[in-house]
């Protein structure tokens, strides 16, 4: 026991020796001397310990944020783990957005990553920014900041490759969370956004399983493939021509995209652009990871023809001149496969059109739209889809008799969407399904009645005016 004791005073007395001390030198050594004592020893406790730390401030100065910080946040709010935690932040910035959840300061949380083991820790501290002299009259700031911690040996692991995955995941994370967009051209030059709100996923979509299997994987492959792309020298882009009769989900099928890469929208209305330099000017400012479409290419405007020697040799020279200003084919395939469709990167251009026959062959030529997507009238698999999405059901006795209906009636999804939202009765929607059905089939009977009867009486009355 009496050695104990002499233990405890024998440390009681270093430990007071060790402040007299540090309160003498601080009195009496110049701020110099004493910033350089304390950086020696920080050194000599990071060549003993085994542990080191990376800090990653909130802002780089004053007015600069430091957005490794801001993907530190997202990448933690976001993991597994910080779930298990007993200690969180949690808020939101509109009673409408997404709860946001984070470390609370002071709080630690564990992650590994390649083997290695990281700790992280989120700091707040107040700053003071009063003048030198110490008058404490200076205004206090808040200073917070995330403290990574880990073995000395993963450093190299740390900042080479954990820090930009961290970076890297972040932003997946915010373009998955973000609100899409739609922009509309206002006149001829300006874009118009607004949020998009089209809930069309390629789950809901009342199409063939097949061929939305390989828009899927297309748009899937594409989206990998920047590599690709700049090694073969062509850009990065990707066309497809959606056609077929109305109604068949087209534009459904463009919102599925845009809800599926995360891309926004640029709806391009041909009919308000005056000329092709007004067409520049759009499609430059149209950005990158973005699907811009053009409704009815067809009918949506009468394009120029493409020479100058196309013109009609009767119209007059003014008639000519206003020609040149308006929009040519030329303008717009230059933007499709030409010089001006290496202004951005990872694009998807998307023209509809309800007659592919009507189009231009320059539009369909090889290397324009890769990809011809043909939707057609609904089918029994195409019924099963709508059936699931408007009434939460996978069969009913009804089906076998709506199935052969459809098979021989030409509907349209949108057409049998319509008849199944009319009542939430099941049995009632379909009954009313087969009763349009069964309409369609006699109008399409009686139709063809009528046209093979005049078709007879056209044989006739050509047989009687051989016979005179």
């Amino acid at each position: 026991m009496p050695s104990h004791e002499k233990a405890l005073a024998a440390a009681a007395s270093a430990a007071a020796s060790i402040m007299l001390v540090r309160s003498v030198a601080s009195e009496l050594l110049p701020d110099e001397v004493l910033d350089a004592l304390r950086s020696g020893a920080g050194y000599l406790r990071s060549r003993v310990s085994s542990r080191h730390t990376i800090t990653i401030e909130r802002k780089l100065d004053t007015f600069t944020h430091n957005h490794v910080y801001e993907a530190v946040g997202t990448y933690l709010a976001g993991h597994a783990n910080i779930r298990a935690q007993q200690h969180l932040c949690v808020g939101s910035m509109d009673e409408d957005e997404k709860m946001t959840v984070a470390l609370a300061d002071g709080e630690e949380m564990a992650d590994v990553y390649d083997g290695a083991e990281f700790r992280w820790c989120h700091i707040y501290r107040s700053v003071s920014t009063g003048d030198s002299g110490g008058g404490g009259n200076g205004k206090q700031l808040e200073a917070h900041s995330f403290e990574m911690t880990f073995h000395k040996k993963h450093k190299e692991k740390a900042l080479n490759a954990y820090l930009p995955f961290i970076v890297a995941t972040a932003k997946a994370m915010r373009q998955q969370e973000r609100a899409l967009q739609i922009h509309m051209n206002e006149g001829s030059d300006v874009w118009s956004p607004m949020d998009l709100h089209h809930p069309s996923t390629f789950d809901t979509l009342a199409m063939d399983l097949k061929l939305k299997q390989s828009i899927v994987d297309d748009l899937n492959r594409f989206v990998k493939r920047k590599d690709y792309y700049k090694r073969i020298g062509k850009a990065w882009k990707r066309g497809y021509l959606l056609y077929g009769p109305p109604g068949t989900g087209k534009s459904s099928l463009i919102a599925a995209m845009a809800n599926h890469l995360k891309f926004d929208i640029y709806d391009l209305e041909l009919t308000a652009v005056q000329s092709n330099s007004d067409l520049r000017m759009l499609l430059v400012g149209v950005s990158s990871r973005s699907i811009l479409v053009v409704e009815d290419i067809d009918c949506t405007i009468k394009l120029q023809q493409r020479e100058g020697g196309e013109e009609d040799a009767n119209s007059d020279s003014s008639d000519q001149e206003k020609g040149r200003d308006k929009v040519t084919l030329s303008g717009l395939l230059n933007f499709v496969d030409g010089l001006w469709s290496a202004g951005g990167e990872e694009r998807i251009i998307v023209f509809t059109t309800n007659y592919k026959e009507r189009l231009d062959p320059a539009l369909l030529r090889p290397g324009r739209m890769d990809m011809h997507i043909y939707l057609g009238y609904c089918t029994p698999e195409s019924f099963r889809i709508l059936a699931k999405n408007y009434h939460l059901i996978d069969y009913h006795a009804m089906y076998p008799e709506i199935e052969k209906l459809i098979k021989e009636a030409m509907v349209t999804p949108a057409e049998v969407a319509e008849v199944l939202m009319r009542s939430d009765d099941v049995d009632v929607a379909l009954h009313d399904l087969v009763d349009v059905l069964k309409s369609k089939l006699n109008d399409a009977s009686v139709i063809k009645t009528e046209h093979s009867s005049a078709s007879n009486q056209q044989d006739e009355d050509q047989e009687d005016g051989d016979d005179d």
